[in-house]
C-alpha cells in the first residue's frame, strides 16, 4: 500500500474518533455506529443475473440503517465506517478464485476531489483485499441519479477502458448497483482486455423497483 495513502488513512479515522458523533445508521448520540445498527450490516448475499454473462452477488440491501451508513461514508467523510463495512463486503468476496485479479469501478477525477479518497477502495483494503487498478475512466460519465435504465446505459457506454488481463479472471467491485449498467460496461472494459472471465461483486444492492431483472437467489453463508 501507498505510504501516503495509509498515513492519510489513519488520520482521517483519527480525526472522526475524536469528534463529537451520532451513530451513521440512526444518529444515536456518543457513537459512532451503535450495536442495532451494526447488525443491519451483517451480510445476506444474493445474486442477480444481470445479462448472460454476468452476475452480481451483493452483501447487503440499500435500504435502510445500512444506505445510512454506506451515504455516511461515501458523502460525508466519516471514513471509520469502512470497517464496519468490510465484513459484508468480505462475505461476497470469499469464493472468487485466488488467481483472480480484483479491481474497482473507478471514481470521477471530481468524486475524488471532493471526498480526498476512493471510498470502495477503501473498504476493499479494509476487507484484506487490494485494488490493482484494472480499469480507468476514458470519459467521465453524468451522475447516475435520477436515470432511468436506458439513460443509465447510454451514460456509462463506452466510458471504461482497462489494461491486459489477458486470460485472467477479473472480479469488478462497486458499491451499490441499481440497474447494473455500470457493471455491464464495466465487463465490456475488461472482456476488451482479454478477460477470461468477469466477476461482479457489490457492498449492496437497491430494493428490486423493476431496475435489477430477474429474482435474486439467496447465496447460503
Amino acid at each position: 500500500m501507498d505510504p501516503r495513502s495509509l498515513l492519510a488513512d489513519v488520520a482521517r479515522d483519527a480525526l472522526t474518533f475524536w469528534l463529537p458523533v451520532a451513530c451513521a445508521g440512526c444518529d444515536a448520540l456518543d457513537t459512532a455506529l451503535c450495536e442495532g445498527c451494526r447488525c443491519a450490516l451483517v451480510p445476506q448475499p444474493v445474486s442477480r443475473v444481470l445479462a448472460p454473462e454476468l452476475t452480481v452477488t451483493s452483501a447487503l440491501v440499500f435500504a435502510g440503517p445500512a444506505a445510512r451508513i454506506i451515504r455516511g461514508l461515501k458523502e460525508d467523510g466519516r471514513t471509520a465506517l469502512a470497517s464496519a463495512l468490510a465484513p459484508a463486503l468480505r462475505a461476497v468476496l470469499g469464493a472468487i478464485p485466488p488467481e483472480a485479479v480484483i479491481t474497482t469501478v473507478p471514481s470521477t477525477r471530481a468524486a475524488f476531489r471532493r471526498r480526498g479518497y476512493r471510498p470502495v477502495e477503501l473498504i476493499l483494503r479494509r476487507a484484506g483485499h487490494r485494488d490493482q487498478r484494472v480499469l480507468r475512466l476514458r470519459r467521465a460519465p453524468r451522475d447516475q441519479r435520477g436515470l432511468d435504465r436506458d439513460a443509465r446505459r447510454r451514460n456509462v457506454g463506452g466510458a471504461f477502458v482497462a489494461r491486459a488481463v489477458t486470460g485472467l479472471p477479473v472480479v469488478v467491485v462497486d458499491d451499490v448497483v441499481t440497474t447494473g449498467a455500470t457493471l455491464l460496461e464495466a465487463a465490456r472494459a475488461l472482456r476488451d482486455a482479454g478477460a477470461a472471465t468477469v466477476i461482479a461483486v457489490t457492498l449492496a444492492h437497491t430494493p428490486r423497483r423493476g431496475g435489477l431483472g430477474g429474482e435474486p437467489e439467496v447465496i447460503d453463508t
